[in-house]
């Protein structure tokens, strides 16, 4: 019998003496309820040290700080199970709703939605080349990107068994497709381009070739979100658990249908294609969601202001110090295109140095995770708790009083 049905039947027994002390013991009926469990501080328990986060967002750090929205989304679909080839497909439609694309699914991470794209882009849905990559027979795929686009991350791309081919400019990419290329993979917050967007787009497509745009860390503005797949990129990925605020270890891959399909082919919960060891679970896939709703629903203009009044915040009380001078610099993006705080000063009169300072932040108490070169320290406002302004602009103005 279940609980509730214990004590709504208790609610019909006549309350008398010997009515209660056949059903429980006096003492328990009227007793004073227990005290509240302690709350359990898992940080303290492992001792791992809690950082504020001062700078962006990087991986290292967790990412950012998930929305009350998002939590509410991962508490509440936690206890039920849930057919996943269901969810990601209802999910997927969902957002690929919100962001007016054909299809849409949710990854772990970009990086994964790197390797599921290229994956898509070779396989199809030939369910033997699925059960095969990245052992395929023949020649390699191959995925062609700008030289100055290398970076990191591309080993997702390699990882599905394809080969990087590197052009410079419009005219050597035009003459390295041949009859082994799958994609072509424009890295958006790359420094330098020798091909533009436009250019890209307009060459892959003459040879009918599907084209990637990783945006990982690039929102805000909100409007990028929308901005390339109206461009024509067939695939497009972003981040999770940037800005947009959802779990750190979900991302977003949207764009072409046929594509979108494909990838999933490519991932879990199918049994043994390539993406099956970055399964996302459905809490992600539900936190994901509402995570894409929230960002989408937010006042970005309001939100923007308040990270501007931040800066100033900082600012004014760390420019009580002599020499000490603070400037609100927006980042040029595309990826983390926000303001910070770049703080320097007179070193003959504050004897310390940016490098110095970090130090100190990080291995004080709290610790503070911030950016900086030789001769500026960078505050980041825009992953920091209200509360939390306050005590880094207190802290840093600490470190700086202690030089003079």
């Amino acid at each position: 019998m279940k609980r509730r049905n214990i004590l709504k039947g208790l609610s019909l027994v006549p309350l008398t003496a010997a009515g209660i002390g056949s059903s429980l013991p006096f003492s328990s009926a009227f007793a004073a309820p227990p005290p509240p469990p302690t709350k359990r501080d898992l940080f303290k328990e492992l001792g791992v040290t809690p950082v504020i986060n001062a700078g962006v967002t990087m991986t290292f750090l967790s990412g950012s700080l998930m929305m009350p929205e998002v939590l509410e989304a991962i508490n509440s679909t936690a206890h039920d199970f849930a057919n996943m080839y269901e969810l990601q497909d209802k999910v997927g439609a969902k957002i690929a709703e919100m962001l007016q694309v054909e299809a849409a699914m949710v990854t772990s991470g970009a990086a994964c939605a790197m390797l599921l794209g290229t994956a898509a882009a070779i396989t199809g849905t030939d369910q033997e080349k699925i059960k095969l990559i990245p052992n395929l027979p023949g020649p390699r795929p191959e995925v062609i990107m700008q030289k100055t686009h290398r970076y990191l991350f591309d080993q997702a791309v390699s990882t599905t068994g394809a080969k990087i081919v590197e052009v410079e400019g419009p005219e050597e990419m035009e003459k390295a497709f041949n009859a082994n290329t799958v994609m072509a993979l424009f890295f958006n917050a790359a420094e330098k381009s020798s091909v533009t967007h436009e250019e890209f787009l307009a060459i892959a497509k003459k040879h009918k070739i599907p084209t990637f745009l990783d945006a990982a860390a690039d929102v805000p503005p909100v409007e990028n979100l929308f901005k390339f797949q109206k461009l024509g990129f067939d695939m497009i990925t972003f981040s999770g658990g940037k800005m947009i605020r959802g779990p750190q270890s979900a991302g977003l891959l949207f764009g072409r249908k046929d594509l979108i399909e494909a990838a999933k082919l490519n991932h879990s919960p199918h049994e043994a294609p390539i993406g099956r060891p970055m399964k996302v679970n459905k809490e992600e896939m539900f936190g994901m969601y509402a995570a894409l709703k929230s960002y989408l629903e937010r006042d970005h203009k309001k939100e923007w202001n308040e990270w501007l009044d931040r800066c100033k915040r900082i600012q004014a009380q760390l420019e009580t110090i002599a020499s000490v001078k603070g400037e609100t610099v927006v980042d040029k993006g595309p990826a983390n295109a926000f303001p910070s705080l770049h703080v320097t000063w007179d070193q003959t009169k504050v004897k310390t140095t940016p490098k110095d300072v970090l130090e100190a932040l990080k291995s004080g108490t709290p610790s503070i995770v911030a950016n900086g070169k030789d001769d500026m320290l960078s505050i980041g406002v825009v992953l920091l708790k209200p509360e939390q302004v306050n005590i880094v602009a207190r802290r840093v103005k600490e470190i700086l009083q202690q030089a003079v």
